[in-house]
């Protein structure tokens, strides 16, 4: 469990690819847009041919020609790039809701998007229910220590960070109590 600021794409693939743990952890997501066009989550990810689909069944991929010498599909940021042919976004009904500014529709995909739609799929069961109130009572425990003990300018990160907070404050207790 977590709270938003560990689910971006590394700690998530992190947690799901190298130490096999289910994230209950809400996604970190800033792939919501405000000018009333098709989000990202409008567009289905076909897993077998490694495109998406847009609105209107187009396919988005990575490649629409085949070049001469051989370039990466990843960017030196991990993401990989899907776009639609101009062709077929030139007679799309839908382009007005679609891209109205570009040529054709670009969709920006991570190479951690794997573990990103689990936690996504979690997120929509009964067990994260339940692991979200319990993330909740951590969290007002700390609050709490941070506020009757004055820790309010402590600010660690991580479980060491935690670990630490929590020992700082439970010991500052004692200490109260010895007196």
């Amino acid at each position: 469990m977590g709270d938003t600021g560990y689910g971006d794409a590394k700690n998530l693939s992190w947690l799901v690819e190298e130490r096999g743990i289910e994230p209950h952890i809400p996604v970190f997501d800033k792939s919501a847009r405000r000018d009333d066009t098709f989000e990202r989550s409008d567009f289905t990810f076909d897993h077998e041919d490694d495109s998406y689909v847009c609105p209107a069944g187009k396919r988005l991929r990575q490649r629409q020609k085949i070049y001469r010498e051989e370039r990466p599909f990843v960017d030196e940021y991990g993401m990989l790039r899907y776009r639609a042919s101009k062709l077929d976004c030139e007679a799309c009904a839908l382009k007005p809701r679609c891209c109205p500014i570009q040529p054709a529709r670009k969709i920006v995909r991570s190479v951690h998007e794997g573990p990103r739609d689990l936690a996504r799929d979690i997120a929509t069961t009964d067990a994260y229910l339940v692991s979200r109130r319990q993330r909740k009572k951590v969290e007002m425990l700390f609050a709490h220590l941070k506020r009757i003990l004055r820790l309010d300018r402590l600010r660690l990160r991580g479980p060491n960070g935690a670990r630490d907070e929590f020992l700082l404050g439970t010991g500052e207790r004692m200490f109260e109590n010895v007196r």
